[in-house]
């Protein structure tokens, strides 16, 4: 399966976030806790230009503990300052608390000249990342447009908070090309690329082979089964079979199961998963 997906918008996008940065004090980088070197757009590290940035590992609770803290040990050991948090469940404070120490030297120099500044960040990161709801709980009110699609967010918004911060929300982009197709794969996996160019049985199949390399009892509790074929066709088809996806005449309904892996992982229901671990860097 080789995939490759960036729309029109997301040029747009780019353009537009090149042209306000020098409106921003820093950056604050989503990324994904289930595939944090995919969620890295070299095109958005281009894009900081400098400016110093809070990269928040998003979606904490959908990772072991263990794995996420060996991620937090490679950003702090390349002095790149990192908060982790869960979106979704309005753990946000540490967002808040981080970019304050981040601009600590500006605070200073504006508390100094007698200025009450608020400190302006754009928030950036790949799509369905959870920037929106990240601002959202930020605000302590739904201001921004949220989905579980890629490409919900399509326009710069700037928010306003009562904490002494301005965040500038922009859209979810990826990169015009992708050279490394496993975090291409991941990506897809989390949902960041458009379901409509996916082939979502092998995509479905890629996501059972890669949880039977590795989370293998978080599968058969799941489905309630003892064993998994080898071949990645051979297991969509008995699982189907197993938890009774039929269509008429008996046949296998392996793309509504298909629908379903995909749901599971992301929502959890496969366990704790990640996707890249730290270890794995080359």
């Amino acid at each position: 399966m080789h995939i490759q997906w960036f729309p029109g918008h997301m040029t747009k996008a780019l353009r537009m976030m090149e042209e306000n940065v020098k409106l921003v004090d820093c950056l604050i980088y989503v990324l994904d806790s289930r595939c944090i070197a995919a969620s890295f757009n070299p095109k958005l590290n281009e894009l900081a230009g400098g400016k110093p940035i809070l990269y928040v590992l998003n979606k904490a609770d959908l990772v072991e503990r263990e794995d996420l803290n060996a991620w937090i040990k490679y950003f702090k050991d390349n002095n790149m300052q990192v908060v982790v948090c869960n979106s979704a469940n309005g753990n946000t404070q540490k967002v808040i608390d981080g970019l304050k120490i981040l601009n600590k030297n500006l605070i200073e120099k504006y508390q100094n000249k007698g200025v009450n500044r608020s400190i302006r960040a754009m928030v950036v990161g790949i799509p369905n990342s959870g920037k929106s709801t990240l601002i959202n709980n930020l605000c302590g009110a739904k201001r921004t447009i949220t989905g579980d699609r890629p490409g919900v967010t399509r326009g710069k918004q700037w928010v306003v908070l009562a904490k002494g911060v301005e965040l500038l929300d922009t859209p979810g982009t990826l990169w015009p090309s992708f050279e490394n197709q496993e975090h291409a794969k991941h990506l897809a996996f989390v949902g960041s690329i458009n379901e409509d160019i996916l082939n979502i049985i092998e995509l479905a199949e890629e996501m059972l082979d890669f949880c039977r390399k590795n989370y293998l009892q978080n599968l058969l509790g799941r489905y309630k089964i003892t064993e998994l074929p080898q071949e990645n066709n051979l297991a969509l088809e008995y699982i189907a079979k197993k938890r009774g996806f039929l269509l008429k005449g008996g046949i296998l309904d392996t793309e509504r199961l298909a629908k379903t892996v995909i749901d599971d992982f992301r929502k959890g229901k496969l366990g704790l998963i990640m996707l890249e671990k730290c270890e794995d860097l080359k």
